[in-house]
């Protein structure tokens, strides 16, 4: 990857996005240096200008951007981290600097967590329960699920229907992990059909 670190004085900038909703959480630099180590480490590292050193992110936190995957812009001066965040972005506690919070993209998180809790066998969970009845008893409730929210549609109450619609979500993406299968799957068929 031939990044240029001339055009910037060293520096190029860095938007970090969460891997998983892909929501932007924050915009640094770095230097050749930091790129190096970033790479080498799997931990988002940045040039601070401010105190003028590598900064790895979470190093006084625990924060850490954990790093999934990266790409370079076209004109070669700028990089697209995707991370897996560890715990939340901004000095102010918040998930992303950027003020601006939606549910967008939260389906894959959720999809994470449910995947979270069948793969640590939480005794406690809901989730994981279902999931160890077999894949029988969960094509059974998301079928459930899909004839609740049918019903719902009928009436008028779209409150009801919104959480029919969230329960149907919800057993589906346990179903989808039942299969080996993920979310990103299926979008990807999706995206194959809109070429028609």
């Amino acid at each position: 990857m031939n990044i240029d670190f001339k055009k910037g004085d060293g520096l190029v900038p860095v938007i970090i996005q969460n891997n998983a909703t892909l929501q932007v959480l924050m915009l640094g630099y770095m230097n050749e240096e930091a790129f190096n180590k970033t790479i080498q480490e799997k931990r988002i590292t940045f040039f601070s200008r401010t105190k003028n050193r590598l900064w790895t992110k979470g190093e006084v936190s625990g924060n850490f951007l954990e790093l999934v995957n990266y790409d370079i812009d076209c004109d070669k001066d700028t990089l697209l981290f995707m991370v897996n965040p560890q715990g939340p972005t901004c000095h102010l506690g918040t998930i992303s600097c950027f003020p601006k919070e939606t549910a967008k993209g939260f389906t894959y998180e959720l999809e994470q967590i449910i995947s979270s809790k069948i793969d640590e066998d939480d005794k406690d969970s809901y989730t994981n329960s279902l999931f160890k009845r077999g894949i029988n008893k969960v094509a059974q409730k998301v079928g459930e699920e899909a004839v609740e929210l049918v019903i719902e549609a009928k009436d008028n109450n779209m409150e009801l229907f919104k959480n029919e619609a969230a329960d149907l979500l919800y057993h589906y993406l346990i179903l989808l992990k039942a299969k080996n299968i993920n979310l990103e799957e299926i979008e990807s068929i999706l995206k194959e059909r809109n070429k028609d």
